[in-house]
């Protein structure tokens, strides 16, 4: 069967996010001033072929650690669908 792998990888909590200070700070000198906090991260779709969604799961459980996401400074979470 055919999934959709939806992953969201976002730097730790406990980690400055440079990028997100600097969207932050800019939507402030925006006008934008009810943004509290930024958070950058990333969004990737993997389509999957495998024999069950647990497969597919474990695939895209197993992409994140391997590849798309550095533990040592990101989490990661996703869904899969059948696509």
């Amino acid at each position: 069967m055919k999934y959709i792998a939806h992953i969201d990888v976002m730097p730790l909590k406990e980690l400055l996010d440079p990028q997100g200070k600097a969207v932050n700070t800019s939507l402030h000198n925006l006008g934008l001033s009810g943004i509290n906090d930024v958070r950058i991260g990333k969004q990737i779709h993997l389509h999957i072929e495998a024999q069950s969604k647990e497969a597919a799961e474990n695939i895209a459980r197993e992409a994140c650690k391997k590849l798309l996401a550095n533990p040592v400074m990101e989490s990661f979470d996703f869904t899969v669908i059948e696509g």
